[in-house]
């Protein structure tokens, strides 16, 4: 079966304790309802740098990486699906980019 990369951008660390909690048990309960198409529920990333071949830029290019998903899907459409669930979509604070993670 295809596997899939979600990759976070946006969204934001929580500013209480108990906001911290309550965007935990979401993340906690998507991941978990995700069953076994869960491969590895991933992380949040830190402030990321982009190398070319100018150099190294600090500023995490036009649309940093806030974290990563890897899952097991159908096809495309099938990850969709299970993106469209994820905590981050919330009240309009990031978004999900799903792309295939190709064998080689």
């Amino acid at each position: 079966m295809p596997k899939f990369m979600f990759i976070y951008h946006g969204g934001g660390r929580p500013e209480t304790p108990e906001e911290g909690e309550r965007v935990m048990a979401a993340w906690g309960a998507w991941m978990q309802g995700l069953g076994e198409a869960l491969v590895d529920g991933g992380n949040p990333a830190g402030e990321s740098k982009t190398v070319s071949a100018n150099g190294v830029a600090d500023d995490g290019g036009a649309n940093p990486v806030s974290g990563y998903t890897l899952v097991n899907a159908a096809d495309m459409a099938a990850a969709c699906e299970m993106a469209k669930g994820c905590p981050i979509l919330e009240g309009g604070a990031g978004t999900v980019e799903v792309a295939e993670a190709m064998e080689m």
